[in-house]
C-alpha cells in the first residue's frame, strides 16, 4: 500500500524561504572562510610555517565551491553540505585544545549555521522546481 502524496507548497510560500535560507547559508560560508583567514593571518602561531601554505590547505576545499555558491546552484550547496562536516569536526577537535576554545566554537558554529541553512535551501529549492514544472 503506497503512501499518499502530500501536496507541494505554493511558490509564494517557497520563494521567500529559499532567499532567506540561501542568505543565511552565505553568511555561514563567508563567516567560516573569512574567520579562518583572519585567524591564521592575525592570531595563529604557525611555528615558522609559511602562512600562505597553511591558509591554502585549509581554505582550498571551501573555495572550490565558491563559483556555485555565488550563483546559487542548488547542487553545489548540497555537495558543500557534505564537505562542511569536515570543518565541523575540526572545530570540535580544536575546542579540546588548551586556549583555542573560542576558535573551535567559531568554526563549529559557522559550519552548523551553513549546514542547516543549506539543507533548508536545498529542500525548498527542489520543491519550488517541482511546483514550477507543474507537479502537485
Amino acid at each position: 500500500m503506497a503512501r499518499e502524496k502530500k501536496p507541494l507548497p505554493s511558490l509564494a510560500y517557497l520563494q521567500p524561504r529559499c532567499r532567506v535560507s540561501r542568505l543565511i547559508a552565505l553568511v555561514g560560508y563567508a563567516g567560516l572562510v573569512l574567520g579562518m583567514l583572519g585567524y591564521n593571518l592575525l592570531v595563529a602561531d604557525l611555528h615558522g610555517a609559511n602562512p600562505v601554505i597553511i591558509i591554502g590547505v585549509q581554505l582550498l576545499p571551501l573555495l572550490i565551491f565558491l563559483p556555485g555558491i555565488i550563483t546559487g546552484h542548488v547542487r553545489t550547496h548540497a555537495w558543500l553540505s557534505f564537505a562542511i562536516n569536515l570543518y565541523f569536526i575540526q572545530g570540535v577537535l580544536i575546542c579540546f585544545q588548551p586556549g583555542r576554545l573560542g576558535y573551535g566554537l567559531f568554526m563549529a558554529g559557522f559550519s552548523v549555521l551553513y549546514f542547516v541553512a543549506a539543507l533548508y535551501y536545498i529542500r525548498w529549492s527542489f520543491q519550488a522546481q517541482r511546483v514550477e514544472r507543474g507537479e502537485t
